[in-house]
């Protein structure tokens, strides 16, 4: 027997204890429960962006679960008799076929089917701009690394399966797409038409794509996907989350609300939301209905065929490649699609190995767990600017047709826009971000120093007019002048002590001439000092 605060007594249940005492022996849960429970998460709105990529999965794991009980992934040829008129009659795979029953027959099939593509959509959405705040922010920094590949690696794997699942219904624009796939294997040198046939089970399309697809679709990688996932959690857990500076905040611990039991509800409470909204997103928007472009023929092409926005990376570089060819030695190279198909991948990997590229450059062996204000790391804030409209250039570029024809340009011109808008925009892109960036640590220099700006006018005794500056707060100040500025790396000098010349290796040169791009003249403003602060605050100046 024990009590409660109010005194009133309370029966313990003798098997209950005996069971919990039985589990905790052999599995720890009390200890591990005492340790992560009342672990401290900080709270800021950017931080679900990651919750939005995780719940979107789950939804589309669990719509994914129900697809597979009506799904057929089998390409053998049957003639449709189903509810859908205008297609019956029409032969067809048994996977298109299969599709349709499950959109016109199945009791709230289409509104799952729905629910499953808008999950992934948003599910690949809410990666890439996680994964751009954790650029912005800094926060792959050391000891976040493995996150930052094991995060790339959820997001190279998303945008896969996410063309797979677009594949599986057979019909006539995800046959398109894989026709696609099928030139860019095509282009590889020497090996090309050998992975084709591997792949397709022969001749294209064969028989065998669609049972591969759904295979690697439902089983391969989702469980890899899910493996990550785990993994990613357990490490933000283990090196604790990152946080925004502010007073009180620094790299030895975390400012915010413990997991159980605020954090936890108020992530329980946003799982809905974000399933509610998809729901929504699903009942309302129609996405992909197939039952408008008709069963896949290798001899039709359906038209506005464009993949979902996530490739359309690869699919503008295709479209805005010229149609370069290199024949020799009775092979002929298909420089038009093999150069995409190249970039494509390298652009990824560039992605993933930037942590490593900025901590070489810097130097800084430390870790960090305080985040940057991207006003503060110019030309990083620039290079993540310019991959955005690199690709949003080469997603208008992969659907160039129907720019065109919306708004009524001509597709020649706009291809020629995208081939030379990929070499300049980026670029000026990243001058004007980190001219706005130098800028904006201007503007934070003078409100340190000044004060920030009333509006209140003041007619001074001799006759002069001046606006007053209120003082910031020193919560404002410490935000504004906390963050460090590394000095560029210098190569040591062209000759020893003894006068006789220093070999440099290009590593170093190359080192040296990055950093001074990034912490040199130009790149940062000079923060404050405290002796000015005081000078300036004091009336003498």
């Amino acid at each position: 027997m024990s009590t409660t605060d109010n005194a009133k007594p309370v029966r313990k249940d003798p098997a209950a204890l005996k069971a919990a005492d039985w589990a905790d022996g052999r599995l720890g849960i009390y200890g591990l429960a005492k340790a992560n429970l009342r672990k401290i998460f900080p709270d800021h709105w950017s931080f679900m962006l990651g919750e939005i990529a995780m719940f979107s999965f789950i939804i589309v794991i669990l719509t994914g679960v129900y697809l597979t009980l009506f799904f057929n992934p089998s390409m053998g040829e049957v003639v449709y008799d189903g509810e859908y008129v205008p297609l019956q009659g029409v032969h067809m795979s048994e996977a298109y076929k299969s599709t349709l029953d499950i959109s016109f027959e199945v009791r709230g099939g289409l509104l799952i089917r729905q629910i499953h593509h808008w999950g992934a959509i948003v599910f690949v959405a809410a990666l890439v701009v996680h994964m751009m705040r954790v650029f912005f922010t800094g926060a792959f920094r050391k000891p976040r690394e493995i996150n930052w590949l094991v995060g790339w690696t959820l997001l190279f794997l998303a945008m896969f399966e996410g063309f797979l699942g677009y594949s599986l219904p057979d019909d006539l624009l995800s046959g398109t797409g894989v026709r696609f796939m099928e030139g860019a294997i095509l282009s590889t040198p020497l090996i090309g038409t050998y992975l084709s046939f591997f792949l397709y089970g022969g001749e294209f399309p064969g028989t065998d794509i669609i049972p591969r697809f759904y295979s690697i679709h439902i089983l391969l990688l989702p469980g890899i996907m899910v493996g990550l996932f785990v993994v990613h959690l357990f490490l933000v857990i283990y090196h604790k989350h990152t946080q925004y500076p502010g007073p009180g905040r620094t790299n030895s611990n975390v400012v915010g609300q413990p997991f159980m039991p605020v954090y936890m509800a108020k992530a329980g409470g946003f799982m809905f939301i974000v399933f509610g909204v998809i729901s929504i997103m699903a009942a309302i928007a129609t996405v992909n209905p197939i039952w408008a472009y008709g069963p896949y023929r290798p001899d039709h092409v359906s038209t506005d065929a464009q993949p979902d926005w996530y490739m359309g990376f690869a699919e503008g570089l295709i479209r805005v490649m010229p149609g370069w060819e290199i024949n020799a030695w009775g092979h002929t190279l298909a420089l038009g699609v093999f150069i995409p198909a190249m970039v494509f991948p390298l652009v990824l990997l560039a992605i993933g190995v930037y942590p490593f590229i900025e901590s070489w450059i810097t130097g800084d062996k430390r870790e960090h767990h305080l985040l940057d204000r991207p006003r503060n790391v110019p030309v990083r804030t620039g290079l993540g600017a310019a991959w955005i409209s690199l690709y949003i250039l080469l997603l208008i570029g992969g659907g160039n047709d129907l720019f065109a024809t919306h708004f009524h340009l001509s597709i020649n011109a706009i291809t020629w826009f995208i081939r030379i808008g990929i070499f300049v925009v980026p670029v000026l892109v990243f001058m004007a971000t980190k001219r706005i960036c130098l800028g904006l640590q201007r503007r934070d220099r003078d409100k340190v120093l000044h004060g920030r700006e009333t509006g209140v006018i003041k007619r001074l005794p001799h006759g002069e007019f001046i606006e007053v500056h209120e003082p910031l707060s020193q919560d404002r100040l410490y935000v504004l002048t906390q963050h460090e500025q590394p000095k560029p790396f210098k190569v040591e000098g062209a000759v020893d002590e003894n006068g006789v010349a220093r070999k440099v290796k290009l590593t170093d040169k190359l080192r040296a001439r990055l950093s001074r791009g990034y912490f040199g003249e130009g790149g940062q403003i000079p923060k404050p000092t405290a002796e000015e602060h005081a000078e300036i605050t004091s009336g003498h100046h």
